[in-house]
């Protein structure tokens, strides 16, 4: 019998997690971010994709996502309840192990966090200016759902800092695939203005935020 074996009890999400985890491409410059293959396991990244929210329209697209506020979608305890793979994600990322792994990797305090999970559908127009998270944010991390071709330029950009903010590079774009960095000062990055060609650019953010974040009804 070949493949990986699953331990009764254990949490796939979790298991998934810890180990791309462990493989991850660390880089350094212009700071420490993380490249990830299979985060989640496939068939949990494919059924998030399929969830059934429509992606938002008459959106206003300036740069900055908080914009749109009134459309985003959490995974909340609210959607939790209507959909098994928001629980199965929110269970893996509550895992004590994956903190800890998390904590040893990136040097981040994840002691008093909550998680905070949001599923994007990015639509034509989608930009995102050069920024860095809000310092109440503890950690974040992408993880990309689609693997149309037409997204291939799709990722994550990463930036140097002011003034010019030049741009060094960017996550690759596909299914399963993402990147993690822990917000900070010097942490910019950015959606560049690029065409779509159609396709929704989609992708879960994971968060674990301060014990103060303001708008609980976000959280898991």
């Amino acid at each position: 019998m070949t493949g990986t074996v699953t331990a009764p009890g254990a949490n796939p999400v979790a298991e998934s997690f810890l180990a791309c985890l462990e493989r991850s491409k660390h880089n350094t410059s212009p700071f420490d971010f993380w490249l990830l293959e299979k985060p989640l396991p496939d068939e949990d990244a494919a059924a998030i994709a399929e969830l059934p929210f429509a992606p938002p329209s008459d959106l206003v697209f300036n740069g900055r996502r908080e914009t749109n506020n009134s459309t985003r979608v959490y995974f909340n305890p609210e959607n939790q309840a209507k959909f098994e793979v928001c629980r199965r994600v929110v269970a893996g990322f509550q895992d004590p192990r994956v903190r800890s792994a998390i904590e040893q990797a990136t040097k981040t305090d994840l002691s008093d966090a909550h998680l905070r999970i949001e599923y994007c559908q990015d639509t034509e127009g989608f930009w995102l200016e050069p920024h860095t998270d809000i310092f109440v944010k503890k950690f974040t991390m992408l993880v990309y759902l689609s693997d149309d071709p037409r997204l291939k330029n799709a990722g994550t950009d990463v930036h140097g800092g002011p003034p010019d903010y030049p741009y060094i590079c960017s996550a690759p774009y596909g299914k399963n695939l993402g990147v993690i960095f822990i917000p900070g000062p010097d942490t910019w990055h950015a959606v560049g203005k690029r065409p779509l060609n159609g396709a929704i650019r989609k992708h879960i953010i994971v968060n674990y935020v301060a014990s103060d974040w303001r708008d609980k009804y976000e959280l898991a």
